[in-house]
């Protein structure tokens, strides 16, 4: 069976960088900056400007990646999209990726498919098994996955929300991939989700259920309520799942592929909190610190976009070489989960 391998990488994050100084400074959050950082490891953020979206994010960073494989957009047989803040409710942000890209009616008659991923942290792995299974059963040849968050535009930026507000911030990651004969590549992806905890961690905007679905006004006018316009979250019980969830996850696939913790020279894990991380990797899992990858501390949690920035970055610092065997592993909002293992 032909081996899907990552043959390009790319990243963008927008250039207004937002500190915690910055959070009490210019949205008056009743916070510090060592309190924000001890409790996250996050020192600062990027926020996207007033009218840019997932999809241009995406963008920049596919560009980086179809570079870097040495493709161009006409070359792609489908786009993957994941994503917890697109342009609109729909369509996906893939499709406005695509026409970007060149790719649509009128530029390119290829009419490359578009598939739109909603998996919050874990998406890029989601997107990842997509893409992989893809490439080894021959029905593409290269697939572009792709993990962009615009958080900041629906944030709530002050005290009220400021346990949510601190941790997020603005970018895309990118990822081609494509098969080949050679022995490297993706050695396997596990899966998992637990919809019981589905509200531990949601942004209910809206409710489908009832009509109708936005209460209106006297003058027909949708009103929606504060507390469901921006995303809540039990804080304890998310760190208590993310624990055991990411290290089973890593566990799994390290099992699945008899793969020691000692083979592996980098995890690259989701950067949703760095306690977190830190917990799993030297507490539970006694991973040398040299071996784990960290950005939060620069760029907050990118949920789907952390992963593969984490990638690109690692890749054009030579932190990640050809050859090297490395771990994935994420957990996030639904609850869903995921791990990878990757000859590089």
């Amino acid at each position: 069976m032909t081996n899907a391998y990552i043959s390009g990488t790319g990243f963008y994050v927008p250039p207004r960088v937002v500190t915690n100084d910055d959070l009490v400074r210019e949205y008056a959050i009743e916070t510090t900056d060592e309190w924000i950082e001890q409790r996250t490891g996050i020192r600062e953020r990027r926020f996207a400007a007033d009218g840019v979206g997932s999809a241009d994010l995406g963008l920049e960073a596919s560009k980086m990646a179809l570079e870097a494989a040495g493709i161009a957009p006409h070359d792609l047989d489908m786009i993957v999209f994941a994503t917890l803040s697109p342009e609109h409710c729909f369509p996906g942000s893939g499709v406005y990726l695509q026409d970007k890209l060149g790719l649509c009616a009128g530029q390119n008659i290829k009419y490359v498919p578009c598939l739109d991923i909603r998996n919050q942290c874990s998406g890029f792995l989601y997107g990842t098994q997509v893409a992989t299974a893809m490439v080894e059963s021959g029905q593409c040849k290269r697939v572009l996955v792709v993990g962009a968050e615009t958080h900041s535009h629906a944030l709530d930026l002050s005290t009220r929300g400021r346990t949510v507000a601190s941790l997020f911030g603005d970018g895309a990651g990118a990822a081609v991939f494509e098969g080949t004969e050679e022995d490297k590549g993706i050695r396997g992806i596990w899966l998992g989700a637990d919809g019981s905890c589905a509200d531990v961690l949601a942004q209910k905007i809206w409710n489908i259920r009832d009509f109708p679905f936005v209460e209106l006004d006297d003058e027909g006018f949708g009103r929606i309520p504060p507390q469901t316009l921006f995303a809540q979250m039990d804080g304890k019980t998310v760190f208590k799942h993310a624990v055991t969830k990411l290290a089973g996850a890593l566990m799994q696939a390290l099992g699945e592929t008899n793969t020691k913790i000692e083979d592996v020279d980098l995890f690259v894990l989701h950067q949703a909190n760095k306690r977190i991380n830190e917990y799993v990797a030297n507490k539970l899992l006694k991973v040398p610190e040299h071996k784990i990858v960290h950005n939060i501390e620069r760029y907050g949690n990118t949920t789907a976009a952390t992963i593969p920035i984490l990638l690109a970055e690692s890749v054009r610092d030579g932190t990640l070489k050809p050859g090297m065997k490395i771990a994935l592993a994420a957990f996030g909002s639904g609850f869903t989960w995921g791990s990878a293992i990757i000859d590089w």
